[in-house]
């Protein structure tokens, strides 16, 4: 997969973690892109360490996966940092 691949599919994987996890993360599309990005990479290490498939293809379901399921880990740690104590 090329890099402009591996953005768009970091944009919406974390476009589709924004929306399966409740609660207000913030950020911008920016910030979606940044933590999609990042999501997909430790979904590829994920992949490749648990299940020992990886990122490969665009139109993989197990990249898209993959990517959903990093970008959701990346996203609740995001959570967990940024959270403010009431």
């Amino acid at each position: 997969m090329g890099f402009f691949g591996f953005i768009i599919l970091g944009l919406i994987a974390g476009a589709i973690a924004k929306l399966i996890l409740p609660g207000r993360q913030g950020g911008g599309w920016f910030a979606t892109l940044i933590l999609g990005v990042i999501g997909a990479v430790v979904g590829g290490w994920v992949g490749t360490a648990i299940f020992h498939t990886k990122i490969s293809e665009f139109w993989s379901l197990s990249s898209w996966l993959l990517a959903i399921l990093g970008s959701l880990i990346v996203l609740f740690i995001w959570g967990l940092i940024t959270k403010k104590k009431a």
